[in-house]
């Protein structure tokens, strides 16, 4: 028995791997089957997870990186079972149970997969926002109806291309409007893209456009355009919105593809013509006018409801809405110019007066234009009415620069002449004020920067149909290469614009206009020469703007337009001739910025009359003597020129100054011939810049045009005298460069007086050992200061140098001491250790921005004094809290920086927007603190970007607040390329 015990033991463990071998073997089929069930179970719910998966992916949302993973490991289990049916096909009899062990295999592999595929969160996640630009949207009073149904078809797969048409003003772009911004805010397309096509359709604009709103650049070669433009398109599911189209057009030839349902894009034109969106095969939507109740409520919303006070008013409005024929652009134009009349003799005439128009004319264009011209003609004031007209010689839809069209309207003399120029600029904003209000132009803002207006295209029709004819040719942005032949040029012509054209020559005519007063032919930017003859027969012309283009001499003719008031030529960077201006004493503006000229133009002394004087270029080194004090008239002055200073003191309306003075004493002697007279804006250069000093600037373009207010800047002056300098007390910036014998900002006379200076730069002054020194004079003007920068000053070694006390107990506060301060930087300054005093940091409760750089022996960003460091142990775990607005810390290359904070003192890090500490890896603990919430839990941080080098520093660091360390561990990121070995800059640098 005993020998039967260890043989059945060797049978068992026999048996268990034969009897699987035989089960597999035998069970072949009935495995391959099961496995194919599941696989087809895995297939179904593919199926299932890929509707999702599209579904998703039309809602512009992005498939999760795990799902596609598992859409590949099911497409790989396909690929191997068609190789397991194989097999199973031609398997041998002593080779199935092998294959039978590999099925069984499969089939718990297969189950797995099945149950990694439930994905309960959902296969995708929101993709990046579309791109695209909001639009200043007005009311949709009765369109929603219509709004809705497009935008069903946007959402849909059944219809690509949308046409909305009806006549001007009926309010086609208003709801497409709407529409963009709802596709942008849901976010189901890729982009959304906003086009204005306008009635001088062209091909080359078009494309320029939209390559432009794809952020792309096109090829030299234009031929290819459309190709490149259908390649990107292509690649995306976009809606582009084509407003006021006016005639057909091959979406080929520009480089649209043909929207279809399989991807998704749509195609949109707004136009006054069914025909065109027939013709291009759009779904069309005819925009209907509001009915009376619709056209009621849009009254009332402008008017406001003081009309309903009086029954015999109400009565008269009713009439009046009724007939704008619901019409919205008439509706709230009218309503605009008649807000605040509650005279209803005046309602009653004015009911009469647009009856009388509207009978009077037919068509459905020249009915709206009269509608219009009730309000523009309600205007009442001719002056304002020329400033509205004028602002049709700009392109259609142009969005015009407030301060350069108020500009314009004192040129033309539509602004009457007040005491000064600033008066004349604040007439011109009451009247474009009037002209939105009445809703003859819009406001719009132009490059999410500048506030502009423009006008409706309907509008500026209407305009033009005023002046058209004999009066106004306008045809500018309409692509023009040549001049308008002589024929075209009638005698009566008051103004004609060409500007913003591709007009490369002016061919040789002499067009006889006798009355023209302004040609404005700027922005032509291939015009290079003009014949003499073509002035021949503009005596009367004012206006001259040729700003802009490729000219490089202008004809000795303008030497004869004695007439002449405005000669604008910024930016004729070819311009080196110019002829005699001696006979144009009539001229009142010069504008040469940015020309090429060498010298002052010939007979420039004459000019008298000039109330604004631009001679900013490169190559005009001096101004000769006796030269500026002749303009006593002169508002605006702008030259980097050498200006004498008890010259130009004698300029007693200056309002605007830009110039320089290269001698500190010439400066001083303006300064004091002045007294507190100050120009109410100026930009002051003074002393001489080293060689290439301009060329070291961001931009010479650009100097000209930064926003001008209050700022002296000291270059390469000997300023250790502080009997020179006197600055005005209203100066807001002060920036001092390469200055000698300057030891602080002290040295300044009535520096510490400048109560309202809010941006200091000093920069590469060498001996300037502190920003200020209290032991010289107490010093009000640092409480007002906002921005703070020190760059390159290598012997630097406090920000404030305090007057030595008795007392021992600890260092006085110096009173109003940078207690405004939001932005500091300190750069490549190499002997400071100690940056700000603990009995300083009282003064900095608004700093928000500490940017520290290149600093090789900085130790400490805030420093206990000594006496303090003695008495640590006194304050014991008293906590005070350093920068609690901070949202910006910037610590760059500070390789001797041991320590951010002194000992008790934390920066809240609540507000904490930007960090980075980079190359700072003697600092051992981050003083950041976490406030906790009412429930025990770390408040949330705002922290949008940090980055520290190296990231095994940043792993040793200790924090005083634990919490910190945990919450802005997993939010900083390793800041990896080459930037951080970032050597110190040059000491050259400009």
């Amino acid at each position: 028995m005993e020998f039967f015990v260890p043989l059945f033991e060797v049978i068992k463990c026999l048996w268990g791997p034969t009897s699987r071998y035989l089960n597999q073997h035998r069970k072949l089929e009935e495995n391959v089957n099961d496995l194919r069930r599941k696989v087809n179970d895995l297939n179904i719910r593919k199926q299932d997870l890929e509707l999702k998966k599209e579904a998703e992916i039309r809602c512009r949302k992005v498939v999760k990186k795990e799902v596609e993973n598992w859409f590949e490991t099911v497409r790989s289990t396909n690929v191997e079972m068609e190789k397991i049916e194989m097999k199973f096909r031609v398997v041998s009899y002593f080779s199935r149970a092998r294959l039978g062990r590999f099925v069984c295999r499969k089939i718990e592999e297969v189950e797995r997969i099945y149950q990694q595929g439930s994905f309960p969160e959902g296969v995708a996640v929101d993709g990046p926002p579309a791109t695209g630009v909001t639009l200043l949207t007005t009311d949709l009073e009765g369109r929603m109806d219509v709004k809705e149904q497009i935008y069903e078809y946007l959402r849909g797969d059944d219809v690509g291309m949308i046409g909305v048409c009806g006549m001007g003003g009926i309010g086609k772009t208003t709801i497409m409007k709407h529409i963009n911004n709802q596709l942008l805010k849901e976010n189901q397309f890729d982009a959304v893209i906003w086009l204005t096509v306008s009635r001088e359709f062209n091909v080359v604009k078009l494309q320029e456009d939209l390559a432009c709103a794809l952020d792309h650049c096109l090829p030299k070669n234009k031929l290819e355009w459309p190709a490149v433009l259908m390649e990107i398109l292509e690649r995306k599911r976009y809606v582009l919105i084509l407003d006021d189209v006016w005639e057909k057009f091959a979406l080929s030839d520009v480089g649209i593809p043909e929207p279809a349902s399989h991807n998704g894009s749509k195609l949109v034109i707004t136009s006054r013509s069914i025909e065109v969106c027939n013709s291009m095969g759009c779904k069309v939507f005819k925009v209907q006018p509001l009915s009376q109740a619709e056209s009621w409520n849009l009254f009332l919303r402008q008017v406001g409801d003081g009309v309903l006070q009086d029954p015999t008013l109400k009565e008269h409005v009713n009439l009046i809405v009724g007939e704008c024929g619901g019409l919205p652009l008439a509706i709230v134009t009218i309503a605009s110019s008649m807000k605040g009349v509650d005279d209803a003799f005046e309602w009653k005439n004015a009911l009469h007066e647009l009856r009388e128009r509207v009978t009077s004319v037919k068509g459905s264009d020249t009915i709206i234009f009269e509608h219009l011209k009730f309000s523009y003609d309600r205007l009442r004031d001719s002056k304002i009415q020329n400033c509205f007209l004028y602002c049709s010689l700009y392109p259609e839809d142009y969005h015009i620069e407030k301060e350069g069209l108020i500009e314009n309207w004192i040129d033309e003399e539509l602004i009457d002449e007040l005491e000064n120029r600033q008066a004349m600029h604040d007439r011109g904003h009451t009247v474009l004020n009037k002209l939105v209000n009445n809703c003859l132009l819009e406001k719009v803002m132009i490059d999410n920067v500048k506030e502009g207006v423009k006008m409706h295209d309907v509008v500026r029709d209407m305009a033009l149909s005023i002046k058209r004819g004999d009066h106004f040719m306008v045809k500018a942005g309409t692509e023009l290469e040549k001049i308008p032949s002589e024929h075209k040029w009638k005698e009566s012509l008051e103004k004609v614009s060409l500007m913003n054209n591709s007009i490369s020559e002016v061919l040789l005519i002499s067009p006889k206009c006798p009355n023209l007063s302004t040609l404005l032919l700027q922005k032509n930017y291939f015009l290079e020469k003009i014949l003499g003859s073509f002035f021949e027969h503009m005596h009367k012309i004012k206006v001259l703007d040729l700003s802009h283009t490729g000219i490089w001499d202008l004809p000795n003719s303008i030497s004869t337009l004695t007439s002449l008031t405005a000669l604008i030529l910024r930016q004729c960077r070819r311009l080196r001739h110019m002829p005699s201006l001696a006979k144009l004493t009539a001229l009142r503006k010069l504008d040469l910025f940015n020309t090429d000229i060498k010298e002052v133009p010939h007979g420039i002394e004459m000019l008298e009359n000039l109330t604004y004087l631009n001679l900013y270029a490169s190559g005009l080194k001096n101004l000769p003597m006796g030269i500026i004090s002749r303009f006593s008239k002169l508002q605006v002055l702008k030259a980097w020129l050498n200006l004498n200073g008890e010259e130009a003191a004698k300029l007693r309306k200056l309002e605007i100054l830009l110039g320089a003075f290269h001698v500190l004493q010439d400066f001083d002697g303006y300064a004091k011939s002045l007294s507190s007279q100050w120009p109410t804006k100026y930009w002051l250069r003074v002393g001489s810049p080293k060689t290439g000093y301009l060329e070291n600037l961001p931009r010479f373009d650009n100097l000209e045009n930064v926003e001008i207010d209050k700022e002296v800047c000291f270059i390469n002056c000997k300023m250790g005298n502080e009997d020179f300098v006197v600055l005005s007390k209203d100066t807001k910036t002060l920036t001092v460069e390469h200055c000698r014998n300057l030891k602080s900002l002290s040295n300044i006379s009535l520096f510490c007086e400048a109560n309202e200076l809010k941006t200091c730069t000093i920069s590469w002054c060498e001996e300037i050992e502190c920003v200020v020194d209290l032991s010289l004079s107490s010093c009000n003007s640092l409480q007002n200061i906002e921005i703070l920068r020190l760059r390159k000053l290598w012997n630097l070694h406090e920000l404030v140098r305090v007057a030595a006390v008795a007392s021992t107990s600890h260092t006085p506060t110096p009173p109003g001491i940078f207690t405004s301060l939001k932005e500091f930087y300190l750069i490549g300054c190499s002997s400071i250790k100690k940056l700000f005093p603990v009995h300083l940091l009282q003064g900095f409760q608004h700093l928000e921005h500490i940017e520290v750089k290149h600093c090789k022996k900085l130790e400490k960003i805030i420093a206990e004094d000594d006496e303090e460091n003695q008495n640590v142990d006194r304050r014991g775990s008293i906590t005070t809290f350093a920068f609690p607005k901070l949202k910006t810390l910037h610590l760059i290359k500070l390789p001797e920086l041991k320590s951010i904070c002194s000992s008790g003192v934390r920066i809240p890090s609540e507000s904490l927007k930007y960090l980075s500490i980079i190359n700072c890896s003697k600092i051992r603990k981050i003083p950041f603190s976490i406030s906790l919430l009412e429930t025990g839990q770390p408040s949330p941080l705002s922290l949008e970007l940090g980055y520290v080098h190296p990231k095994k520093w940043w792993k040793l660091v200790e924090f005083d607040d634990p919490n910190a360390n945990d919450i802005l561990s997993s939010l900083i990121l390793d800041y990896s390329s080459e930037e951080d070995e970032e050597s110190e800059p040059d000491d050259s640098d400009q």
